[in-house]
């Protein structure tokens, strides 16, 4: 009777033993963009890193829209953290622009590297400014994306937002509209190289453009706030460039809610940096994420448990 009940006993233990296990894996979405992007593969790194050295997690890297689509995902909590440009975030906490009326309480984790823009066309069509694109088709990125927002505030700092016809495609499928002859150029926000533009600029019988667009950087941060930097896009970095091209450069932010409790911000970060090199090894963008960039890269505030890891790698704060 005895060994029965206690048969009963440890049967009943292991149907308890197998749900309580699972309890104990922390899965986590992370928010990245399309295929083509920096922010895909670079998700996946962070992914592999946080499911290998943090005990009991599970991190995924999700294809998705990019920045406003990762943000609003992140405000649905269908998303724990991801990737967005910082005017993105920007408009999403302050209720601005794609985020009119559904606001998201973002909060950063930590900078990441200059994202660039890039104005990219062929060599021989004619096309040799901006301006040049009245009347011409062009990509200005997948909707909901940081791409979109950034490139139709390009267009309208150039006087041009409604004298193009525009095709709303991932840097992916633009560069194959490219190919194809169905559009005359595309609009790319990302950081360099980014594989798809590599791709392009690499298709025989194909020599890509970059135009310069840095003067529009004033324009753009008088109506939409200090977010946008001059830069450049050095020589060499595809195919077929064979001169530095001026643009325009917004940071790059990997954001959560202000939810996420500050243990787990704390620890995504921390394991993050610690493994940087492994980042590196899967993008070289990974290599610009510093700690300088962290006390005022970002135009939203840095979560506390983010914040907490930076303070202690010496990072100071202006409030």
């Amino acid at each position: 009777m005895m060994r029965a009940l206690f048969g009963f006993l440890a049967a009943v233990a292991l149907c308890f033993a197998g749900p309580a296990s699972a309890q104990t894996t922390t899965r986590l979405s992370i928010g990245t963009g399309g295929t083509g992007g920096v922010y895909y593969p670079l998700g996946g790194g962070m992914a592999a890193i946080l499911s290998k050295h943090v005990p009991g997690w599970e991190a995924t890297a999700e294809v998705t829209g990019a920045s406003v689509a990762n943000l609003q995902l992140i405000g649905q909590g269908k998303q724990d953290f991801g990737f967005s440009m910082s005017d993105s975030a920007y408009d999403a906490t302050r209720g601005d622009g794609k985020f009119k009326g559904h606001p998201v309480d973002a909060r950063t984790l930590m900078v990441l590297y200059p994202n660039k823009m890039h104005v990219v066309t062929v060599q021989g069509n004619g096309i040799n400014q901006l301006t040049d694109f009245k009347g011409k088709r062009i990509s200005t990125g997948e909707p909901n994306s940081g791409t979109e927002v950034m490139s139709l505030r390009l267009l309208e700092a150039a006087g041009i937002a409604k004298d193009v016809d525009r095709e709303r495609l991932s840097v992916a499928e633009g560069v194959n509209a490219m190919k194809d002859r169905k559009i005359d150029g595309l609009i790319w926000v990302g950081g360099v190289p980014t594989a798809a533009i590599t791709d392009l600029a690499a298709t025989p019988g194909i020599t890509i453009h970059l135009l310069d667009h840095a003067q529009y950087a004033d324009a753009m941060n008088k109506k939409w706030g200090p977010l946008y930097v001059k830069g450049i896009i050095p020589a060499g970095s595809y195919k077929g460039q064979d001169k530095d091209v001026t643009n325009i450069d917004v940071w790059n932010l990997l954001v959560a809610d202000k939810k996420m409790s500050d243990q787990m911000a704390y620890t995504i970060v921390k394991t993050l940096m610690e493994h940087k090199d492994d980042l590196v090894a899967v993008h070289r963008e990974a290599k610009n994420i510093t700690l300088e960039a962290q006390a005022n890269g970002s135009p939203i505030p840095m979560h506390p448990g983010a914040r907490k890891y930076w303070e202690e790698r010496g990072v100071k704060f202006a409030n």
